[in-house]
This record gives structure tokens, sequence and C-alpha cells, in this order.
């Protein structure tokens, strides 16, 4: 007689998903917060439309814009605390004023974008790029020579400032720590970092008034006016990148027998290069749309010099300062070279932001293997 056995059944049971609703589970939908910018947006443009038919003036969009952002942070941190609690709430909060923060920012650097392209493209030219003010009184001519001023005169700048600013900062950091003269240089470069352009230009002026004589223009002379003005911020931007770099590498290093000179220049320096070319770089947009100082120093002039040591010699700058101000007849000949000037200003230290970039990246240590 055989016995078989059966294993019970188990109980299936189905579950029942219980249908969740977003708006009462603790998080928004994340249509929410567009759909109240929207909703904020157009209650805010209500009495502003209402207010431009009755008076007949224009729709009043600055206004518009406070309002819709006040009325959006309100609104958002209330739904958010009732829907999300307090902390999620007051987290919206914070980052739709850091979002507003960082908008308002932009409004300045993208109208200036907009207005030197828009203006400036009006003055660019073959001619523009390729000939000078040389007997131009109206319409034609270019900005060649101040083009070349600007490029020589900021190299010599740089040239006179980077080894100037990298040394000093290298002292700072790894030779003069605790030190007296290290403390007297740091205060200096302080006191130099908020020095206005204007007197930079006069030392530069009386420096070599009192060599040459009164009335001397020359290009090196802008040249040192712009490299007082850089060397500050070379130091900074370097001190700060030489701190950043571990001090286990210089121990390494050190470790094994290699001098300290050694290691600052194949350890300490290549591992901080990528933020010392920025700090570099920085400093010579800092100084390379500077007027006052190379209006003291390096003059006016309407054709390319190409001698620093000799004569006057324009920039783009001064250039621009000079066509605006001055303007002759035709009018727009001249403003439109000012606009075009100040394009090609821009132009040139987008250029040499990018190339830095790339000589960062290229000359930066490589981390993975």
């Amino acid at each position: 007689m055989t016995t078989t056995t059966t294993a019970p059944r188990t109980p299936t049971t189905t579950a029942v998903a219980a249908p969740s609703n977003k708006l009462t589970s603790g998080r928004l939908p994340s249509w929410v917060p567009w759909g109240i910018l929207g909703g904020s947006a157009a209650l805010s443009a209500a009495p502003f439309a209402v207010a431009s038919l009755s008076s007949g003036s224009g729709f009043n969009v600055a206004g518009w814009v406070v309002l819709a952002a006040v009325l959006y942070l309100v609104l958002i941190t209330a739904v958010s605390t009732v829907v999300e609690g307090r902390r999620k709430g007051t987290d919206r909060l914070v980052t739709g004023v850091v979002v507003i923060a960082f908008a308002i920012a932009m409004v300045p650097l993208v109208s200036v974008a907009v207005t030197v392209v828009t203006n400036g493209i009006n003055g660019i030219s073959g001619e523009f790029f390729s000939s000078s003010m040389r007997n131009v009184v109206g319409e034609g001519g270019g900005a060649l020579h101040a083009i070349v001023g600007t490029l020589m005169i900021t190299l010599a700048a740089a040239v006179i400032s980077i080894p100037i600013g990298i040394f000093t900062a290298i002292y700072l950091i790894e030779y003069g720590a605790g030190r007296r003269l290290a403390q007297a240089i740091t205060f200096l470069v302080d006191v130099m970092t908020g020095i206005p352009s204007i007197v930079a230009g006069l030392f530069a002026y009386a420096l070599f008034a009192l060599i040459f004589g009164p009335g001397i223009r020359m290009g090196i002379m802008g040249a040192i006016a712009l490299s007082v003005l850089m060397i500050p911020v070379v130091v900074r931007s370097t001190e700060e990148m030489l701190r950043l770099v571990p001090n286990e590498l210089r121990e390494a290093s050190y470790a094994l027998g290699v001098p300290k000179w050694l290691t600052i220049s194949k350890v300490v320096l290549p591992t901080a290069v990528a933020g010392i070319t920025t700090g570099v770089m920085l400093s010579i947009s800092r100084v390379i749309g500077e007027t006052a100082p190379l209006l003291l120093t390096a003059g006016v002039a309407t054709s390319v010099n190409y001698d620093l040591f000799s004569g006057r010699m324009m920039t783009l700058p001064v250039f621009a300062y000079s066509q605006y101000m001055n303007q002759g007849i035709p009018a727009t000949a001249f403003v439109d070279r000012a606009w075009g000037a100040a394009l090609v200003l821009i132009v040139i230290v987008m250029v040499l932001n990018l190339v830095a970039r790339v000589v960062a990246k290229i000359f930066s240590p490589k981390l993975g293997r």
C-alpha cells in the first residue's frame, strides 16, 4: 500500500497597490516648481499690464521680474513646507535664492557681451585689422597700431611680472615662513593689491621723467605701470596654489634625498601649474583693459610703433577712449571704431584664457595611469 504525501498549498495573496498621491507622499512632482514659476510669472504680469494700459507707458519688465521672483520664493516655500516638511521647504527656499542670485549676476555679464558684440560688429572689417589711423580724419582707418601696442605692452608687462610674482610666492611659502621679511612682503603685496591704476601710471611716469625728463612717453613705461598692477595678483594667486600642494609630496621628495630647490621645481610647481596659470591669466585680464595708466605713460599715437623703447604707442583701451571722446565727422565712424576696439579687446582676453586652459591641461600632473 503506497502512501502519498501532498504538501500543503500555500495560500496566495494578491497585493493590491494602494494608489499613491505624490502631492501627499512627502515629495513634490518635478513639474510643480515649474508650474509655480509659470503661475508666479503670470500673476505678477497682471498688475503691470493693467498699469501699462492705464497709463500708456511701457511694460515694466524689471518690476515684473522682481515681483515674480519674490512670489515664486513665497509659493514654493509654502507648498514645499506643507507637502514635504519644513526642512525641505527651507532647502527649496535657499536653492531659489541662490539661483536668483546667479541669474542677477549673469545679467550684467550677458548685457555687456551682447552690447559689445551688437555695436562692435559694425566697426569690424578687413581694413580695421590691416591699417592704422595715420592720415585718417573721418571714415576709414583701423586699429592695427592699437592691437600691436596692446599685445607688445601686455607681453612686456607679463615678462616683467610673472617671474617676479612666482618667485616671490615661492619665497613666501617655501622659505620665508615665520620670518619678518616675509611678513613685510605680504603686507606690501596687500597694499599693492588695492592701489588705483592711475597711481601705477603716475609712478611709472615719475620714474622715467626723473631719468629722461618730463613729457616722455614710451611703451615700456606702460608695461612697467601694468606690471605694478600685475605683480600682486600673481603673487597672491601663486601663493594660494602653493599652499594647496600637500606637504606629503614635499616630504616624500626630501626622503629620497632630493634637494629643496629641485623639489620645488619638479614636484611643487608642476602640481600647482594649473592654478598658477589661471592666476597669471587673471592678472593679464586685470591689466589688459586699463586706460588711465597707459594714457599717462604710452600716450596716444596714430601709426604703428614696434619699438617699446622709443616713441608713443597706442593701445586698444586708449584707442576706444580717444575715438569715443574725440568724435569727428561723421561721428558714427568714430563710435564704430570705438566699439570695434572694445570687441577685439574682449576677443583677445577670451583667446588668452582658452590658451591658458590648454596649457594648464597639458602641463598639469596626470593622476590616472
